[in-house]
C-alpha cells in the first residue's frame, strides 16, 4: 500500500474464535489460568463464561495490521502498544478495525481497535510499520 493517507481506514480482520481456542492457546503460551478454561470456575469467580487470553486479542491487532499494511509480513510489524479493556469470549466475532494516523516516508501509524460488537477489548492501540 503506497498510497496511504491520514485518516484512511485498513481493511478490517473479522475472527470468530471457536469454544476450544482458550485451550489449544492455553498450551501454546504456558498460560492456564482457569478463567479462560474452566467454565465452572469462571463463574465461580463472577465471569459469565470463560473469557480469551488479552494476548490473543493482540495478536489478532498485530496480525489486522501486518495484513493491511505489510502484507502479511509479521516483520513490517516495527512497534506495537495497546490498552486491554474489555474481555473477549470464545464464539463471538472479534472485528480488528483500524485508521491510519501518520505517514512519514516508508513509516505508517496505524491507530486499532479490537470488538466483539459493543465490547471493545483493546482500545488505543497504535502500531507502527514499515513499508
Amino acid at each position: 500500500m503506497s498510497d496511504l493517507n491520514v485518516g484512511d481506514a485498513i481493511p478490517e480482520l473479522k475472527v470468530t474464535p471457536d469454544k476450544y481456542l482458550p485451550h489449544r492457546y492455553a498450551g501454546a503460551s504456558g498460560d492456564f489460568n482457569p478463567i479462560h478454561i474452566d467454565p465452572e470456575f469462571a463463574k465461580a469467580v463472577g465471569l459469565p463464561n470463560t473469557i480469551l487470553h488479552g494476548l490473543y486479542m493482540m495478536g489478532l491487532v498485530a496480525r489486522a495490521n501486518a495484513e493491511a499494511i505489510g502484507g502479511g509480513d509479521p516483520r513490517s510489524l516495527k512497534r506495537l502498544s495497546v490498552q486491554f479493556r474489555g474481555m473477549g469470549a470464545p464464539e463471538t466475532e472479534i472485528v480488528v478495525s483500524g485508521t491510519v494516523k501518520s505517514v512519514e516516508g516508508d513509516t505508517v501509524v496505524i491507530d486499532t481497535v479490537a470488538a466483539q460488537g459493543d465490547n471493545e477489548t483493546i482500545r488505543n492501540a497504535e502500531a507502527e510499520l514499515q513499508l
